[in-house]
């Protein structure tokens, strides 16, 4: 029998058939390293063991196995993984790269510096010699029944060329599944179409081909293929009517952007619609790692499956009392914590995400962090200047506008609708001794208006649980350079009917008595829109949903070899992981945003009718900063804008990382394309642009402002503005929703009862109390559990998140210019983070710090662990 001799850091099983000599080097071998992860180190499919209180299953094959067993390594060598390399420079008689012999996983490395938590190594020697060429991709065959994760392929010494390194980050299945497609990876390289290697051509042709699939059937967990779908998976009619949903996509009435096709059942009382259930993701876009962030993620849908139906019991059983009685009930949430029920403690305390979130102490108390909010002051969120300065510094602040008339008119058609203009009249405002007219003229006045979103759903909503409002508020910048809100519009649709316009009243600014109440109320039906216009629309429509088609139409047509593949692969990271996870859990119907959010079941609806007036190009942020009035063009200014709010947190530091992301779109791009022809004539790319417009985006296909992608100039705006919303916009609207949301009273999600009316009940309780009759408006305490367990884990960073500036694996690319200019880029990502820094210890910028004395830093690129207010991690992956 064949014995292989003993090399040092390798593990070497006597006798497995096929197994070279790792010591000795042939000039017909090429000696290969491959890094893989096994399924049970990996595999957070497992978390339904996780969900269900088994914490030490899955800790015993996830969080503690950071050094794979010998045993468990084993079944990879003998005949169970092949690998066959491709030739880049030589063709076989077809024209194809040539492919070599089967060659087997060998001895196993136990000591490589760069091996990550639960990563495992192995040598390979491939029988290879000059006749074959360059390799440039390989072959991969499975013959196991269980998967595994190939993280890379090293191959060293390869004759006239070196070391060729293959980044495969993949999911290998036993390769009877994939029929005759067989696992195929290519190179570090990057080429364009028309300069890709010849014996590669069909290669990468057929690679994308397989991506893309026929459009049939069942998607299976094994499955690469990424398709579109209507959103017509959140609404289960099976059940009853309450669950029924409308589909959105496919239709004017409710335009949307596609998802990825799963190809499940319909449901039995509607044909359009897919059962709920379990989403397929393409297998490479789920959760695959080791990582800190499959936990938090996962621990929604635990949260949504195990915890929540824990609470709503223990409130309906009155196990705890169902209201709030004061703010100090509130802040109890974090300084003393909840006390629960043995019995309710009991079914969720094993729970790894409660032992995350709530720090149990082992006395039944669940206890949340303290909110950055109220850290050094526990009441500035009531003031004036800070419910003003948290539209331009908060967690939503892109909404505000440039006031260009007053009073404010609707764009609600008035043949539907009735006149749903502003009431507000010019004597009602306080504008520091200014006129309406010379404000405007000053362009000092400013509004944050969801009255023509909400008002179309109001009457609807009021027939719920929840009652409310639409608003609009009045704000005046001072010449201290902050906001003052000055007037607050409150509407309701007409009780003779749509057609009879609005109902309206004005409420003032006051601080004492009855009025103060009224106002602070009136701030809070203002909140309360704003909350769940976040949520739905600057949050989960302009990030998360927006994103979703242009993932998939790169995987589609853009080969891994592509340039614009690299730029824009490390920014899709889990994206359709999470968007499938939200479908299950967060916006499908009464989910957790239905039952803690005011729309309830109009809420996906609502972002429906937003997304009709989506424009791609506006999502530039220079762009859409003009569009809101909030900017004019400047060639002298700062970035060719200047700031009408020039103490504007969010815009101003935003600029700075959107010049950053542009600059460096700009130098990448240009390595590869020289000029306008080569856009052009780039076929994978006219494939890709044209597919995310007219099918990705279909509904609004037709629209003149798409660009064309005819010019250098079109390909790196498409690029930067694609990069900015899976970056730095979807941090901006994320990582600050538990530092400002955590303490309900800031950002009530809900409201429960209107203005009360004089002689009632309710208005003598308002005037005894302005507590009880704020916290008897606002989110209920079942709702604020809901909503502070779910946005404290949307805003946390994991351990292992990757930033802005960097990338998951440093040999991304085998191009020096390319990586070059990317070392750049994360040069001036800390230059900026230095000059950010510095400014907010600047005190004339009084909004950067605020009443509450919460400094901006939520565009700060990099981050800890935690909640911490700030970092922009490459993508959307929570």
């Amino acid at each position: 029998m064949f014995q292989v001799p003993k090399v040092p850091g390798i593990l070497n099983p006597g006798g497995v058939s096929g197994i070279l000599n790792p010591g000795g080097h042939s000039q017909n071998r090429i000696k290969g390293t491959v890094v893989l992860m096994r399924k049970n180190v990996l595999d957070f499919n497992s978390v339904a063991d996780f969900t269900k209180g088994n914490v030490g299953g899955v800790i015993g094959t996830g969080l503690s196995v950071v050094g794979s067993t010998v045993d468990g390594l084993t079944a990879f060598l003998g005949r169970s993984v092949s690998l066959q390399l491709i030739s880049a420079t030589k063709s076989d008689e077809s024209g194809k790269g040539k492919v070599g012999k089967d060659t087997f996983i060998e001895g196993i490395i136990t000591s490589l510096p760069t091996l990550g938590a639960g990563e495992s190594a192995f040598y390979v020697h491939f029988e290879w010699d000059e006749s074959m060429g360059i390799p440039g991709a390989f072959y991969v065959k499975n013959f196991m029944q269980v998967e595994f994760y190939l993280k890379s392929l090293t191959l060293e010494d390869v004759p006239n060329h070196g070391t060729i390194r293959f980044v495969c980050n993949s999911w290998i299945y036993n390769t009877n599944l994939y029929k005759k497609r067989l696992r195929i990876f290519f190179a570090n390289h990057t080429y364009v179409p028309s300069e890709t290697p010849k014996p590669l051509v069909h290669y990468r042709e057929e690679e994308l081909k397989n991506l893309r699939g026929d459009g049939t059937g069942e998607r299976k967990e094994h499955d690469r293929i990424y398709d579109y779908d209507v959103y017509n998976d959140l609404g289960n009619p099976d059940l009853s009517e309450n669950f029924a949903r409308p589909i959105l996509g496919g239709s004017s009435t409710h335009p949307y952007p596609r998802r990825g096709r799963t190809g499940r059942y319909p449901t039995r009382k509607d044909s359009n619609c897919e059962k709920p259930g379990e989403v397929y993701v393409p297998r490479d876009e789920n959760f695959g790692h080791l990582k800190s962030s499959d936990f938090l993620a996962y621990g929604i849908k635990s949260l949504s499956q195990y915890v929540l139906p824990a609470f709503e019991s223990m409130f309906s059983l009155n196990l705890t009392p169902n209201e709030f009685d004061s703010f100090q009930d509130v802040r109890d949430l974090c300084e003393g914590g909840i006390k629960l029920p043995t019995e309710v403690i009991s079914s969720i305390a094993l729970l790894p995400v409660i032992k995350e979130l709530f720090r149990t102490d082992g006395e039944q108390v669940l206890k949340f962090p303290t909110p950055h909010v109220i850290k050094v002051n526990k009441s500035a969120w009531m003031t004036d200047e800070e419910f003003a300065r948290e539209m331009i510094a908060g967690v939503n602040p892109n909404v505000i506008r440039g006031l260009e008339e007053f009073p404010p008119k609707s764009n609600l058609d008035p043949a539907t609708y009735g006149d749903q203009n502003s009431k507000i009249t010019a004597e009602a405002l306080d504008l520091e001794g200014s006129t309406v007219d010379e404000a405007l003229a000053k362009k000092r006045l400013f509004v944050l208006d969801y009255h023509d979103i909400f008002m179309p759903y109001i009457r609807g909503i009021n027939q719920t649980y929840a009652k409310a409002y639409a608003t609009r508020t009045i704000l005046f910048l001072k010449e201290n350079g902050t906001l003052m809100p000055v007037a607050i519009e409150l509407s309701l649709p007409h009780p003779a009917g749509d057609k009879s316009g609005a109902v309206s009243q004005v409420i003032l600014p006051a601080k004492e008595g009855v009025e103060s109440t009224i106002w602070l109320l009136a701030k809070a039906y203002v909140v309360v829109n704003d909350s769940c216009y976040h949520q739905l629309m600057s949050h989960w429509l302009n990030t998360h949903a927006v994103m979703e088609p242009f993932i998939i139409a790169t995987h589609r047509h853009l080969s891994a070899l592509h340039p614009i593949y690299k730029l824009l692969t490390p920014h899709y990271r889990d994206t359709m992981n999470i968007n499938a996870l939200a479908r299950q859990s967060l916006i499908n119907a009464d989910g957790i945003i239905e039952k803690s959010f005011l729309p309830s079941k109009y809420s996906v609806e609502m972002s429906s009718a937003v997304y009709k007036n989506w424009v791609f190009t506006d999502q530039a942020l220079p762009a859409e900063l003009v569009k809101r009035g909030v900017a004019v063009k400047d060639s002298s200014a700062p970035h060719g804008l200047r700031l009408l709010i020039e103490d504007y947190p969010y815009a101003v530091d935003g600029l700075e990382i959107w010049a950053v992301i542009k600059s460096w779109v700009q130098e990448y791009v240009s390595l590869y394309y020289a000029k306008d022809d080569d856009v052009k004539s780039d076929p994978e790319l006219q494939h890709w642009w044209k597919e995310a417009v007219e099918k990705g985006h279909a509904d609004l296909k037709d629209k003149p402002w798409w660009p064309k992608l005819q010019t250098l100039e079109e390909l790196v705006e498409i690029c930067t503005i694609i990069i900015w919303t899976g970056s730095a916009l979807h941090a901006a609207v994320n990582f600050g929703q538990y530092p400002y949301g955590g303490f309900i009273l800031n950002r009530p999600t809900s409201s429960r009862r209107l203005l009360p009316e004089k002689g009632t009940p309710e208005y003598e309780e308002m005037v005894n109390s302005h507590q009880k009759a704020y916290l008897r408006t606002i989110t209920s305490k079942f709702q604020t559990m809901i909503d502070l367990s779910v946005i404290e884990i949307l805003s946390r960073h994991a351990s292992d998140e990757v930033y802005l500036g960097q990338r998951e694996n440093p040999h991304w690319t085998s191009d020096s210019k390319a990586l070059k200019a990317f070392q750049k880029f994360g040069n001036k990502l800390k230059d900026i983070e230095e000059k950010l820094a510095s400014k907010n210890k600047d005190e004339k910028l009084r909004n950067r710090i605020g009443p509450v004395e919460l400094p901006y830093t939520l565009l700060h690129p990099t981050s800890e662990e935690g909640l911490t207010f700030r970092g922009i991690p490459n993508s959307i992956s929570i």
